[in-house]
């Protein structure tokens, strides 16, 4: 997956929006104002950060060399994966999957099922 087709993965997840509150550099990806996601570059390679289960995070950054801990996040909760292609494109949506519903979870009620009726 590249950049764009990311993106449009991420923006087709229930209630999100982009935002820039880092500037045109990042694009974060937000359910109900709660951050998901980041899209960015680092010297010319697509990179994001994606929310994830502390376990789960430390066991996909054995198996991936291109996952590692979120770059400036919490780096309990929060990996950073280099799209290099390291990492395969179904591997990424589910990522991005974990991540949204990990956010959606902590959610008041409320908030959480106007949103689950969606998925």
């Amino acid at each position: 997956m590249d950049r764009h087709q990311i993106r449009d993965y991420l923006l087709a997840k229930p209630e999100t929006i982009e935002d820039f509150p880092f500037g045109i550099e990042v694009a974060v990806f937000k359910v109900k104002h709660k951050m998901f996601a980041t899209l960015s570059a680092q010297d010319g390679i697509a990179n994001m950060n994606l929310k994830c289960d502390p376990a789960e995070a430390l066991a996909l950054r054995d198996i991936f060399a291109s996952v590692k801990p979120g770059y400036h996040m919490n780096k309990k909760h929060w990996n950073t994966i280099i799209l290099d292609g390291g990492v395969p494109d179904n591997e990424i949506k589910r990522m991005i999957d974990n991540s949204f519903l990990l956010v959606v979870q902590g959610m008041p009620k409320k908030d959480r099922t106007s949103i689950e009726i969606q998925l």
